[in-house]
């Protein structure tokens, strides 16, 4: 093909939005929104969510899979909704081989009416897992980006880990959105030099500092030093251990965004800790209404146990505020030095609460702060996207 002409890419992932889960996977549209940006690519998302036959509310996250359209247009893209089976208990085994037949024939007839040159999947499994699986069928080479627990966590599982280990040698080429991420799909047996590491980036133009910061905490009824977290009401994301740290800092207020099945057990420890009139749960925000909770805020608490890279670290950094993260790897890749922010000793309520007194006996001017996070915008990533793509098709004889 003519050199100059855009790529076009099959982007294949179960993690991205839809107009039922705004938030869902928005960390891959924000990355793909950047290199379609850049000319170099055009893309046609297939977006897969399981098929579920009612949208009533009792059946809470089911529900909003079955209201997701099944095509839609996001910031010029075009994004298909197409529905593949679940099934509970053994699914985990399953949904590989489920995504993969569900979604042949539909790719299939997509790349005959407009060829794809490759295939962008997302998340190692089941996605990448499929991804690879099709693109063997359509003669494409596949380009899989691992993101956190599809390294950290799903290979613990026997079945899984095999599979994944197929896909890493089937794949034309993998990304690691960091160095920790690099080393543990090195460890599951992918050869060093197949793995990119292209990190996440920021948008500083959409993060910034507040205009008027006074009157943004003013607006959220701020009036002492405020934490900050923002993330799903998981497990893993131990929002539990911010609020028991709230007990050894009585002169802070706390902000948790994010909803999830563990936003009952939080609000219990709050009533059980007395601390309703300083710790808040507020529910889900769209990602386009963070920048101004991350600039009233005086510091973003993320106490996660595993992370691949923490997109809300530099979300706030962009808007002028510091950070306290938990020790685990990726985020000292992320917080390398104090503008940015402090890296807990302890990943434990203890260990928060003695990183946000260090935090805030020395606080970075926020200046600076958003200096730092100016360093890590989308050029790079996007920049080693469009080689990566264009390296892989060239092998295909694509060009």
């Amino acid at each position: 093909m003519a050199a100059n002409r855009p790529l076009h890419l099959l982007t294949f992932s179960t993690l991205f939005p839809n107009a039922a889960r705004e938030n869902h996977g928005v960390f891959v549209e924000n990355r793909l929104r950047h290199l379609v940006a850049s000319g170099a690519v055009r893309s046609t998302v297939v977006a897969p969510v399981p098929w579920f036959p009612s949208t009533a509310a009792r059946f809470g996250d089911w529900a909003r899979y079955a209201a997701a359209p099944r095509e839609e247009q996001r910031h010029g893209l075009r994004v298909l909704h197409p529905r593949y089976p679940v099934v509970p208990r053994v699914g985990m085994s399953l949904a590989p081989w489920l995504l993969c037949r569900a979604l042949l024939p539909l790719l299939r007839s997509l790349h005959k009416q407009d060829a794809f040159d490759a295939i962008d999947a997302h998340y190692l499994y089941p996605d990448g897992v499929a991804a690879v699986w099709i693109g063997h069928r359509l003669g494409l080479r596949v380009v899989v980006t691992a993101r956190g627990t599809d390294v950290t966590l799903i290979p613990r599982y026997s079945t899984p880990r095999r599979l994944i280990r197929g896909a890493i040698g089937g794949a034309a080429a993998l990304i690691a959105v960091s160095d920790a991420l690099k080393q543990a799909l090195v460890a599951l047996g992918a050869p060093t030099g197949k793995v990119t590491v292209l990190r996440n980036g920021v948008d500083t133009a959409l993060f910034c500092p507040p205009a008027d910061r006074a009157a943004v905490r003013a607006a959220h009824g701020l009036s002492r030093p405020t934490l900050l977290s923002v993330g799903l009401l998981i497990e893993r994301k131990c929002h539990h251990l911010t609020i028991e740290a709230m007990r050894q800092l009585p002169d802070y207020g706390l902000l948790i965004v994010g909803e999830g099945p563990e936003h009952a057990r939080l609000a219990g420890l709050i009533e059980q800790y007395s601390l309703q009139d300083r710790v808040q749960l507020l529910g889900p925000r769209l990602h386009a209404d963070l920048p101004q909770l991350y600039g009233a805020a005086d510091a973003l608490v993320l106490a996660s146990s595993r992370e691949g890279w923490a997109n809300v670290l530099l979300e706030a950094m962009a808007c002028g505020t510091p950070v306290v993260a938990s020790n685990i790897p990726g985020n000292p890749e992320v917080v390398r030095n104090a503008s940015a922010g402090v890296i807990v000793e302890a990943n434990t309520a203890d260990g928060i609460a003695a990183a946000v007194r260090r935090l805030f006996a020395a606080p970075p001017a926020r200046d600076a702060t958003r200096a730092y996070a100016e360093q890590h915008g989308w050029e790079e990533t996007t920049e080693g996207q469009v080689a990566l793509f264009r390296q892989i098709t060239l092998l295909q004889g694509a060009f």
